[in-house]
């Protein structure tokens, strides 16, 4: 399984995004013209519109979101307003061009917010969510807009359009009338004031979630507690503790999931316990970041939200914008993997239990002894660790000659590294995309390493995104949260860190190699649940053989991984899917259940509520939380995936046959990957998903190369 992210795309989510207006963005605002001198006046002079963020400061936001919304909304007008008859250009086409500044604000803003916050983005983020949810109402919601369009999807087939322009036409009609366009007057006021409810309770979610993980640090007092960690780590800790005026003791910052990184080998069971008891308690036991009544609210806003647009529940109204269309194909595929994943965690917890008791540890497995028995029942089975393959995953090796290497054999890609360009932080690198041709496509920005005002999680934007209409070229990032070592240290990776890198590149892949005309369409701008199908597939490539020698060299000697060695890694490749597959269907149950529920139904008691719900689903096992716990599950309610975090096994699905595929053509080999890029990643959302799976598939997926990967044809049951 992939490892879940954040992934920021203006992709159509049902809700209110299109990529022309690439965030959600208010009623009428007044607004001075925005001056010169600020930055993000007009596009960056800098190669394809990289953004300039040696000149951007955070007090040019504000005014140049008050100029982005108040330009489109007089370029709508416009278009509303225009007397002559609609047409395809004179409508849709104008559409597409509209709100580049605010297209570029909002890029760069969220972006920068993600990936190097502070408190005074944090407020604008406050002040902004209303307004950019209002200023969204004011385009889906005006009428005059919204018949021209309707006008013109009525006799689309009396147009001439091509097939891309043609599925534009479809998307913009589809898109108002999932936004509330044929809604009363009465009824579109409301909406508008669920819209700006929901943008702010998602803004405050997020914020409590960050500053909630920097406050549940684990704080301990020596450093023999910390034993099993490596040095270098225990001095990150330490150093973190200094840096919190905290001199002398030693802090262990949290990650976002459930499970933290130090449980699989930290040696005293008491931290490792209170550890995940911190991980657990994330926003859910008083103080000012508990997101308890952030998520009651929610449920229930968007509850009734659906149900003002004609749909029982929240889940009901955002699927059928996706390719599983309704919540009975995704309870159908949940509650299919449910038990035989949680059998398969049961026995994996037998043999966790077998190492205890030959130890005698006197105790029985908890969620946070997992992952530190699992090495050891790892290395009993395979006779390897993880720590006998981190020096063989040094980053940089990992990216260029692992990463970039894998996209260079598939498509021609080349990579070379700049200086030149300003960037947010030191530590983030740029790189200049070349076509086979020699021809710049592109440039990737990555951003590697974690911090305190970094959002958790892994996941791709893009500040530019590739358009034939606007003469644009993607400017793509990929954001990971890799713990940073002490200076002179080398950054080595765990395996989980290697498959996000080759994860988040696919994404980025995505975008690189974008080819649309129309920017409603470019990159990633596709279905929720299709859109992590591009990323898992390039996870196959982290163990390919070809790929695998060329980037896993021990960072010392320079020697390559043992053959030896990787065969134990391949040969583990279904070891302890069962905890895996369980965590991930804990955390997609609860985000389905919270968003079928009609809103008269939504309880008060969150984890009163989690509990039932897991119970009910059969995946209640203690030693295997879900991935996420609700006041902590960033996917699920702060918007990105609400409803929608089955999406990464949907996408698998279609990923499993797709590394199937390769496999069957002779795997890294440049006609196969000059077919997926025509047939699907350079077509971004220009066609039904399932349709450009088909055009590369050359038929449906099937389930059996799913159910193989995760050790489940078994009948795992009995």
């Amino acid at each position: 399984m992939n490892r879940p992210h954040m992934l920021v795309v203006a992709a159509s989510l049902a809700l209110i995004q299109t990529a022309a207006f690439a965030a959600p963005v208010a009623a009428p605002v007044a607004a001075a013209p925005l001056p010169a001198s600020n930055p993000l006046a007009a596009a960056s002079t800098l190669p394809f519109q990289y953004p300039a963020f040696d000149k951007i400061k955070d007090e040019h936001f504000k005014p140049a979101y008050a100029a982005g919304m108040r330009d489109q909304l007089a370029e709508m007008d416009a278009i509303a307003n225009n007397k002559d008859a609609p047409t395809f250009d004179n409508t849709i086409v104008a559409m597409e061009k509209s709100g580049l500044l605010l297209t570029r604000v909002s890029t760069i803003f969220s972006s920068l917010q993600g990936a190097n916050t502070n408190d005074a983005l944090d407020a604008i983020d406050r002040e902004m969510s209303p307004k950019l949810a209002a200023h969204t109402d004011a385009i889906y919601l005006n009428d005059k807009l919204y018949q021209r369009v309707k006008a013109l999807y009525a006799k689309r087939a009396e147009l001439g359009l091509d097939a891309e322009s043609a599925f534009l036409l479809e998307r913009y009609n589809k898109d108002f009338v999932l936004a509330g366009a044929n809604l009363s007057a009465a009824d579109k006021k409301k909406l508008k004031a669920y819209n700006g409810q929901i943008a702010m309770s998602q803004t405050a979610f997020t914020q409590n979630v960050l500053k909630e993980t920097n406050a549940s640090a684990l704080v301990v007092n020596t450093r023999a507690e910390l034993a099993g960690m490596s040095d270098a780590a225990i001095d990150a800790a330490a150093a973190e503790a200094k840096k919190r005026k905290l001199d002398g003791k030693f802090v262990v910052a949290l990650v976002n999931t459930t499970g933290q990184p130090p449980l699989s080998v930290l040696t005293n069971r008491a931290v490792r316990e209170r550890l995940m008891a911190a991980s657990l308690a994330r926003g859910s036991h008083g103080g000012k970041f508990d997101n308890r009544a952030v998520v009651v609210k929610l449920a229930r806003l968007r509850a009734e939200r659906a149900a003002l647009l004609g749909y029982k529940d929240f889940a009901s109204y955002s699927l059928v914008d996706q390719t599983a269309q309704n919540t009975a194909n995704v309870n159908k595929l949940l509650s299919e993997l449910a038990k035989p994943a949680v059998a398969n965690a049961r026995k994996e917890a037998a043999e966790i239990q077998k190492v205890i008791d030959a130890e005698n540890g006197g105790f029985k497995v908890a969620s946070y002894d997992w992952a530190f028995y699992t090495d050891k029942v790892r290395a009993a089975k395979y006779s390897f660790d993880e720590s006998q393959l981190k020096p063989y995953f040094e980053l940089d090796s990992v990216l260029k000659n692992g990463v970039f290497f894998a996209a260079e054999k598939l498509y021609g890609l080349t990579f070379k590294e700049r200086k030149d360009l300003p960037v947010y932080n030191p530590d983030v690198r740029v790189f200049d995309v070349f076509d086979a041709d020699g021809k710049q496509i592109s440039i990737f920005i990555a951003d590697m390493y974690a911090r305190s005002n970094k959002q958790g999680g892994a996941w791709m934007n893009a500040y530019v995104s590739q358009s034939g209409l606007l003469g644009t070229h993607s400017v793509v990032a990929n954001h990971l949260n890799i713990p940073k070592p002490p200076a002179g240290e080398p950054t080595l990776l765990a395996v989980d860190e290697v498959k996000t890198a080759f994860h988040e590149f696919g994404h980025a892949l995505h975008g690189l190699l974008s080819n649309v005309k129309y920017p409603r369409f470019s990159g990633t701008s596709v279905p929720r649940d299709f859109v992590e199908y591009p990323s898992q597939v390039n996870e196959m490539w982290m163990v390919d053989p070809a790929v695998l020698a060329n980037y896993a060299k021990h960072y010392k000697t320079g020697a390559p991984m043992p053959k030896e060695l990787l065969d134990k890694v391949i040969a583990s490749k279904k070891f302890n899917q069962g905890f895996v597959t369980t965590e991930y269907l804990a955390a997609s149950l609860l985000d389905q259940r919270w968003h079928q529920l009609p809103a008269n139904n939504v309880p008060s008691d969150v984890l009163g509520f989690e509990a039932a719900a897991l119970k009910n689903a059969g995946v209640d096992f203690a030693p295997v939380p879900p991935r996420y716990r609700s006041t902590y599950f960033s996917h699920s309610m702060s918007g990105g995936y609400s409803a929608g975090y089955y999406a990464y096994l949907w996408s698998e699905k279609l990923d499993a046959d797709t590394v199937e595929w390769f496999k069957e053509n002779g795997g890294l080999l440049r006609k196969n990957g000059d077919h997926f890029r025509q047939t699907l990643l350079s077509r971004g959302g220009t066609a039904e998903a399932m349709d450009l799976f088909r055009t590369f598939r050359g038929r449906d997926a099937k389930i059996e190369p799913l159910l193989e990967r995760r050790g489940l044809t078994i009948d795992s049951s009995k």
